[in-house]
């Protein structure tokens, strides 16, 4: 029988997934905007009425969230899709969403026999859209290796860090520290750059030729700059993503008893901009904290 994957939260991530996935796995999609059910079907992807009935009989449900709210809300919530959950399924969480919320939620999914791959996934919808993520995953031994056939699908580079839930989630966390220090400073450094009249796309293109080149300064440093100019730039990841994931970094220190001086001076520059109306920009928007107008020229 061909293997069912349901994709849940068809957002910039999920759908882009799904579509991917669709042709290698019999794929079923749900969202609850209309929008991105349209969107999905014209990709190709079959979608149901409901996150149940998407989930019924599903072997793997790929569960792309914004917060553990959300995802108790889909497990357990009014239209909560536990009960319709076969024996054996397994849900591969791409979310980044904190060790303890992936750990309380690994106990309960065990209680219906149904697994968990805390998979939480780096890369941006393009490379989802290929197949080319880096996905960082905590699992059982067992649930692990019954979902490595999808997981492979999805990722360039798959990694295990640990044989149990909430370690995905350990790893993205130190992961989202460096990405929202780095992206917080290409803004400033933008800002910097036009600050002192300096050509700021010349500037950017010779930062990535030396070593202050960063993957996050190469990608955002484009949009960055649109917005320092008070341009409308693409959003490709929304600020109060990272409003939330530097919470998580910080909070997860925090209880480690750990200092992270410069997660917390980030998180601060996301804070501001999400209290300025920020929230739904790209997260390059996060320049304007530092610069909230162009220099004169």
């Amino acid at each position: 029988m061909a293997t069912k994957v349901t994709v849940l939260g068809l957002g910039a991530m999920g759908l882009e997934m799904a579509a991917w996935l669709t042709g290698k796995f019999t794929v079923v999609g749900f969202d609850i905007s209309a929008e991105r059910m349209a969107l999905a079907s014209e990709r190709g992807v079959a979608t149901a009425d409901s996150a149940a009935a998407a989930a019924a009989e599903a072997d793997f449900i790929i569960v792309a969230v914004r917060n553990q709210a959300q995802l108790n809300e889909l497990l357990y919530g009014e239209a909560g899709i536990a009960g319709s959950l076969k024996a054996g399924a397994i849900i591969i969480l791409t979310s980044t969403i904190g060790i303890e919320a992936v750990e309380s939620a690994a106990a309960k999914l065990e209680e219906i026999s149904v697994g968990i791959v805390d998979a939480p996934v780096s890369g941006g919808p393009v490379r989802a859209g290929k197949g080319d993520l880096l996905v960082v995953a905590g699992a059982y031994d067992d649930v692990w290796a019954t979902a490595k056939p999808v997981l492979d699908e999805m990722a360039s580079t798959l990694v295990f860090v640990g044989n149990k839930p909430g370690k995905g989630q350990a790893l993205k966390t130190v992961n989202q520290l460096l990405c929202g220090i780095h992206i917080a400073a290409a803004g400033e450094a933008m800002a910097l750059a036009g600050r002192l009249g300096l050509d700021q796309e010349k500037s950017l293109e010779a930062l990535m030729a030396g070593a202050a080149a960063s993957f996050m300064l190469g990608d955002r440093g484009p949009r960055a700059i649109q917005a320092y100019r008070g341009e409308t730039a693409e959003v490709k990841s929304r600020l109060d993503i990272f409003v939330k994931d530097m919470r998580i970094v910080t909070d997860t220190a925090k209880s480690l008893g750990m200092a992270v001086p410069l997660a917390a001076a980030a998180e601060q520059e996301y804070l501001i901009g999400f209290e300025h109306g920020q929230a739904a920009q790209d997260d390059s928007s996060v320049i304007s904290v530092v610069a909230s107008r162009p220099a004169s020229r």
